[in-house]
């Protein structure tokens, strides 16, 4: 089996801080996202803005970015019109670019040996994000287990060929898809590693109502497994989460909750209010808590993830001119 590489960065570090927000770092930049490819939509038509917010994210001090795959799938690129091999190159395209941007990067970066070169992780997203419909938060999928490892084989091994070092199962919202990803990962990719990051409607129970401390319970055999945890779910509920996960599992907890904002579903906007210095508080308190791999999902930025890195390396001060832009 290969190196699992975040208990590699974890065995120099004790902490690993993976990126924020994509698909609203696009938007900033005009891309219009009201699709259901998502943000898959831009590896056809504007690959180059998924490179600058890759890069933006290293530069804040990221350890690790995840691709921009989470909504791509043979099944929705054939939707639009590409054959199989068109879609399986574009799946690829996405690790090809978060790579690119991660070694362009690391060569010019100054301060090697003050943090771990970052490691690219391929996102998997659930079964309800291809079909649009909002059911990846509620996981009330009309398929078998084994219809939902059919689904993830062939996205998975265009990722894992193109080079990922990590598969990043996320916004997984029941404990039948995990278990499905998990037994794929375990039967066709023995010398691969997953994360698995569940959505959660609340501080014990993910979107489809199982308890999540079962969830950990589930996943704790498989070894593939390097980290089990959360995204896409409010702030509030994190810390009780986590407790959960630990009562139930001994891997790495992964958090990458949303900013704290909330989605108004109906006009498609978004409400509240998002603080940069509440965002890296509540981490701090929830690395306290158990987590030893932070970042963030809907509406962080980079400048949260800066704001993060702070406290996680104070000592070095490499955040701040960590790039060579005569190199880039």
């Amino acid at each position: 089996m290969t190196i699992n590489p975040i208990q590699n960065i974890l065995n120099q570090f004790p902490l690993m801080v993976i990126d924020g927000a994509f698909a609203t770092e696009l938007e900033k930049r005009g891309c219009d996202l009201n699709h259901s490819l998502w943000s898959a939509k831009v590896l056809m038509e504007s690959p180059q803005m998924i490179d600058e917010v890759h890069t933006d994210y290293f530069e804040a001090g990221a350890d690790c970015v995840i691709t921009a795959s989470y909504q791509a799938t043979v099944e929705g690129f054939r939707r639009h019109g590409l054959s199989e091999t068109e879609a399986l190159a574009l799946i690829g395209k996405a690790v090809e670019i978060a790579v690119n941007a991660r070694d362009r990067f690391w060569a010019s970066c100054k301060q090697q040996s003050l943090r771990p070169k970052p490691i690219v992780a391929a996102s998997v997203g659930p079964y309800g994000a291809f079909l649009a419909d909002g059911s990846e938060y509620r996981g009330d999928y009309q398929i078998s287990e084994d219809a939902l490892i059919a689904f993830h084989y062939s996205r998975m091994k265009a990722l894992i060929d193109a080079g990922a070092d990590i598969l990043a199962c996320e916004t997984i919202p029941c404990l039948m898809e995990a278990r499905a990803i998990a037994r794929l990962l375990e039967k066709e990719f023995p010398g691969h590693f997953a994360w698995m990051s569940f959505s959660a409607k609340d501080g014990k129970h993910n979107c489809n109502g199982e308890l999540i401390a079962d969830c950990a319970k589930e996943l704790e055999p498989f070894t593939q497994i390097a980290a089990i945890g959360i995204n896409c779910t409010a702030p509030q509920h994190i810390t009780s989460l986590i407790h959960e996960i630990k009562r139930n599992s001994t891997k790495p907890i992964i958090a990458y909750p949303n900013s704290g904002e909330s989605y108004e579903a109906d006009n498609k906007t978004w409400s509240g209010c998002h603080d940069d210095g509440s965002f890296s508080s509540h981490a701090q308190h929830w690395c306290e808590q158990g987590v030893q791999i932070i970042g963030g999902c809907c509406r962080t930025t980079p400048e949260d993830i800066r704001a993060i890195v702070g406290w996680v390396r104070p000592d070095h001060q490499w955040s701040q001119w960590i790039f060579d832009p005569k190199k880039s």
